[in-house]
């Protein structure tokens, strides 16, 4: 601030220059009446007066501004509450998977069969019971192999054989988890030993969850899809 009559620096605010003493108005004093009502001039009014939330980072809400909305709790339906698989549908879907096997059987026996005999006719020989019997046993192992490919790659892979997506059905592990080929091989080699006693598989009738004798020692469920 500086002194109106000789311009010398003031840097107390007294209210006299200390140069020339002579007395001046603080620029804070008020020249106009106290009894003058405050307005704005036009000019003011038009200006904006920033609202404290525009000044907020983008994204960030205060507390007070949270919905006051409780998190829904995602229920997973329980083992319980599960559509297993009757004993009427798996065996419908087993009779399928049945005729499918016997249906490539019969193609893999037919095209065996016509390469054996036209090899035989080569050398002037015909099929008969004594020459033929190695290609049987073999045929033998190869509709067993064929069997186990049947069962275990489906299951492993999808959980659905033929007869299983013709009629929902889907075979699944702990937790509703997929088939691992180890579950399913072994699923497989458990159905083949309990065949011949059909309480094995007539066991799906009293099980609560309807799981036969080669589902629990490979801890599979067959459940609607």
């Amino acid at each position: 601030m500086r002194c109106p009559t000789c311009d010398s620096l003031i840097t107390y605010n007294t209210g006299v220059c200390s140069q020339c003493q002579t007395p001046f108005l603080s620029t804070r004093a008020r020249l106009d009446s106290p009894d003058k009502d405050f307005h704005l001039t036009p000019d003011e009014e038009e200006i904006d007066i920033p609202d404290e939330r525009s000044n907020r980072i983008d994204g960030y809400v205060t507390p007070s501004e949270q919905p006051n909305n409780h998190i829904e709790k995602v229920n997973h339906p329980a083992s319980d509450s599960r559509l297993w698989g009757g004993f009427i549908r798996r065996a419908c879907a087993f009779a399928v998977d049945w005729a499918m096997i016997l249906l490539l059987g019969f193609f893999m026996f037919l095209l065996s069969h016509i390469g054996y005999k036209v090899g035989l006719s080569a050398h002037g020989r015909s099929v008969t019971m004594e020459n033929s019997s190695g290609l049987y046993f073999i045929l033998t192992w190869a509709s067993v192999a064929l069997s186990a490919a049947y069962f275990v790659v489906f299951h492993s892979s999808d959980g659905r054989t033929i007869g299983k997506w013709l009629f929902g059905l889907r075979v699944v592990g702990a937790e509703n988890r997929d088939v691992t080929s180890r579950q399913a091989f072994l699923r497989w080699l458990a159905a083949v030993g309990f065949a011949p006693i059909l309480l094995g598989f007539l066991w799906v009738i009293w099980s609560r969850e309807k799981r036969a004798w080669h589902d629990i020692i490979a801890q599979t469920w067959v459940i609607r899809d």
